[in-house]
């Protein structure tokens, strides 16, 4: 009798604790570096998987604008709010988070190598803080490959990024040490800001034979820059995530950026919900990746899609 008795309270318990769970608003403050599509997907992915598991949030949403002053201010505002969890898209939030709050949980998404940004000491992440998250680290050799494959005569390949941005400093040198191994050249265009985009573009003209667009929130911001140079000279756009090929870039391998969105959301579950200190999270990885393929941006730019790249396609833009 008393076992069962001891069973009951216990259902009871976790009746009453999830009947509070579901009851109780959880402040959600979200701070992003810049709107583009692959991180706007992330937040969906992340707000998404918390109603679907019955968290009344309020989220909070402050977007910077791609300006390094109002991302550090933002956070000021979001120590006002006192937020349940603060949810940081992209490397430059995390940072500045990361940097000025310690009492409450921080969980990033979209950041390129957390350990070389300084936000944790390694993948494992078992050093008790309060700060973890997802990588979505390109799978470089692939990308290389995937240019190769679309532009069999390339001999150099010409980057744009921000080098303000230091997951694209890591990416860019990745992509110097995958070309290399393939034989091939990497010629740089580095900006300061989104409105550098098109001249940048402009300066790779003559100078490589395919253009590669990594996950710099600067340039894919204003990606339709590069895209209209690639377009008049004939220079086919290669690019690190999916949504940019809707936006006019050849083709891009990469993961599903609302996925990686629903899988940070099961993260903040986590923490919401069940308590989990953010310091007993490893960093998280998605590798369920896609190949989507432009048809006309290829025309466009002068290139002819191979058949073996269409039929492995998870999305054909026509």
């Amino acid at each position: 009798m008393k076992k069962i008795l001891t069973v009951l309270m216990i259902a009871l318990v976790l009746f009453g604790y999830s009947l509070a769970v579901a009851k109780q608003e959880f402040v959600v403050s979200v701070t992003q570096i810049v709107e583009h599509p692959a991180l706007d997907a992330m937040r969906k992915g992340v707000l998404d998987r918390l109603k679907e598991k019955g968290l009344d949030v309020k989220a909070n949403v402050h977007i910077a604008q791609g300006n390094q002053a109002t991302n550090v201010q933002i956070i000021s505002q979001i120590m006002g709010e006192q937020p349940d969890l603060v949810l940081a898209i992209a490397t430059p939030g995390a940072q500045a988070a990361a940097q000025k709050i310690h009492d409450r949980p921080i969980l990033f998404t979209g950041v390129t190598d957390p350990v070389s940004a300084g936000l944790v000491k390694d993948l494992a992440n078992d050093n008790g803080g309060n700060i973890t998250g997802m990588s979505d680290f390109s799978p470089m050799d692939r990308h290389v490959a995937l240019i190769q494959e679309i532009v069999p005569d390339v001999k150099t390949i010409g980057v744009i990024y921000n080098a303000g941005e230091p997951n694209s400093v890591v990416l860019v040198n990745k992509l110097k040490e995958e070309a290399a191994k393939a034989g091939l050249a990497v010629e740089e265009a580095t900006i300061a800001n989104s409105s550098g985009v098109y001249q940048a573009a402009k300066s790779l003209v003559g100078r490589c034979q395919a253009v590669y667009v990594p996950t710099d929130n600067t340039v894919v911001s204003a990606l339709e820059s590069a895209v209209k140079v690639c377009k008049q000279s004939q220079l086919p756009l290669i690019a690190a995530d999916v949504d940019s090929v809707t936006r006019g870039a050849v083709a891009a391998v990469a993961v599903d950026y609302y996925k990686m969105g629903l899988q940070t959301g099961d993260m903040a579950y986590r923490i919401l919900a069940e308590g989990v200190n953010p310091g007993s999270m490893p960093i998280e990885f998605l590798n369920d990746l896609n190949l989507h393929v432009n048809k006309q941006a290829a025309a466009d730019m002068g290139v002819n899609l191979p058949e073996a790249t269409i039929k492995r396609a998870t999305k054909i833009i026509e």
